[in-house]
C-alpha cells in the first residue's frame, strides 16, 4: 500500500501552487473587506483547466480522479487562498457524470469543460427542512414534456455566479411514498433561462462566502432536464454529497496545514523572554497534535477516494473523512491562534480569518454531529434517536 502521491499529482500540487501564489493575502483581506466573489481567481482555476479535473477526456476535461481533484483543493486552502468560491463544480459531477443520460453529457460537459458554462450552484436544503432533506417542500409536478417546479432553497451558493444549478424536489409527496427518501427528482436548471423568475435574496455571513436563500414559482423545466429516472434523486445526491465530503475536507485539510506552518514559523521566530516562544511546550505541544490528527485524518481521506473510485458510495469513509478533517483542523486553528496571541486577530497576518473557516466547517457542509448520528446508526446500527 502506497501513501504517497503519484508524480504527477506531485505536479499537479505545484501547478495549483504556482497559480494560487497569484493571489496572496492581501488579495483575499481585499475580497472579503469588498463582499466580493473572486471571480479572477476562479477564471484562473478554470482556465488553468483544474475544475474539468472529473469531467472524463471524451467530453473535454481532464479525466482526473476524485483523488486527483483532492490534491487540487487542498492545494488551493494550503496556499492561503480558499477553494470554497469554485469547488462545487467538482462535487456536483458527481451526479452528473454517474446519472446523467449521454445527451445531458454530450450536451452540457464539455461547454462546463471548456468554461464557457459554470455548474457552482446546488438547491438542496430548505428552511423548514434543515437537514432532513426528505422533507422538503420545493415540488415538480409533471405537465405533459415538462415539470412546473415551485418552492424554495437556503443556503443556495454561488448562485449569482454559475449558469447551471443542480436542484432537487419532490415529485411525489412525502405522505404518498413508501420510503421517506422516495419519491425526490433531480434536475439541472438552467439558470439563464430562468434568472427574472427566482428570487435571489443574499444571506450575510461570519465568514466571506456567497450564500443565498431563493424563491421561486412556476418554472417550467423540459423533462430533458430530469437526472436519471423520477423518484431516484436522493440516491443519486447521496452519492454527490459523498464526493463532496472528500473534497471539502481535503479543503479544510489544506487550512489545516496552513495553519501549522503559519504556528511553526512565527513560534520558531518570535522571542519572548529570551527564547523562541515555540520552545515552550505549552506552545509546541498543541501544534504537534494538531499535526498528528490532521495526518490521520488524510489517511482516512485517501481512503475514501480509493474507494468511491472503484465505485461503491463510500458513506462511512466520506462523512468520517468530513469529521477528523474538520476536527483536526480547528485543533490547529485554535492552536496557532494561542500561538500567536494577539497578534492572531490582526487581519495582515490572516490566520483570523482562517480561523473563522475552521469554524464553520465543523457544521458544514453537514453538522458533525449528524455524521457522528449517521456512525451510530447506519454503520453501528445502534437504534435511533430520532
Amino acid at each position: 500500500m502506497d501513501f504517497n502521491l503519484t508524480d504527477e499529482q506531485v505536479a499537479l500540487q505545484e501547478a495549483v501552487g504556482k497559480l494560487c501564489a497569484r493571489y496572496d493575502e492581501d488579495y483575499w483581506q481585499e475580497m472579503e473587506a469588498r463582499d466580493e466573489y473572486p471571480s479572477d481567481f476562479v477564471q484562473a482555476l478554470t482556465d488553468a483547466g483544474f475544475l474539468a479535473t472529473l469531467i472524463p477526456e471524451e467530453y473535454g476535461g481532464g479525466g482526473g480522479t476524485l483523488t486527483d481533484a483532492a490534491v487540487i483543493m487542498q492545494a488551493i486552502n494550503q496556499s492561503g487562498g480558499t477553494g470554497l468560491p469554485a469547488h462545487a463544480q467538482m462535487y456536483t459531477m458527481g451526479t452528473v457524470l454517474r446519472h446523467g443520460s449521454e445527451e445531458q453529457k454530450r450536451k452540457w460537459l464539455p461547454q462546463i469543460a471548456a468554461g464557457e458554462l459554470r455548474l457552482q450552484s446546488f438547491g438542496v436544503t430548505e428552511a423548514e427542512a434543515g437537514s432532513d432533506t426528505t422533507r422538503i417542500r420545493t415540488r415538480a409536478v409533471r405537465e405533459g414534456s415538462s415539470y412546473r417546479i415551485s418552492g424554495s432553497k437556503m443556503w443556495t451558493s454561488r448562485v449569482q455566479h454559475s449558469d447551471l444549478m443542480l436542484l432537487l424536489t419532490r415529485t411525489t409527496p412525502y405522505d404518498e411514498v413508501e420510503k421517506k427518501h422516495q419519491g425526490l427528482s433531480t434536475f439541472l436548471i438552467d439558470l439563464r433561462e430562468y434568472r427574472d423568475q427566482i428570487e435571489v435574496r443574499p444571506i450575510k455571513t461570519m465568514i466571506h462566502h456567497e450564500t443565498n436563500a431563493l424563491f421561486f414559482e412556476n418554472l417550467i423545466v423540459p423533462e430533458e432536464n430530469l437526472i436519471g429516472e423520477e423518484g431516484n434523486g436522493f440516491k443519486y445526491i447521496l452519492a454527490g454529497m459523498n464526493a463532496e465530503r472528500v473534497l471539502v475536507a481535503s479543503e479544510v485539510l489544506g487550512d489545516g496545514y496552513w495553519l501549522v506552518d503559519k504556528a511553526v514559523k512565527y513560534g520558531s521566530e518570535r522571542r519572548v523572554f529570551g527564547r523562541p516562544i515555540a520552545q515552550n511546550q505549552a506552545v509546541q505541544f498543541p501544534i504537534a497534535q494538531a499535526y498528528a490528527q490532521l495526518e490521520a485524518a488524510s489517511l482516512m481521506r485517501w481512503k475514501a477516494a480509493a474507494l468511491f473510485e472503484v465505485g461503491e458510495l463510500a458513506g462511512f469513509e466520506a462523512n468520517a473523512t468530513k469529521l477528523l478533517c474538520s476536527q483536526a483542523t480547528w485543533e490547529a486553528a485554535n492552536a496557532t491562534m494561542t500561538c500567536y496571541g494577539g497578534y492572531g486577530f490582526a487581519d495582515e497576518y490572516g490566520v483570523g480569518r482562517k480561523f473563522k473557516d475552521a469554524r464553520f466547517q465543523l457544521i458544514a457542509p453537514v453538522s458533525n454531529n449528524l455524521v457522528l448520528s449517521y456512525i451510530a446508526t447506519q454503520v453501528l446500527k445502534m437504534p435511533k434517536s430520532y
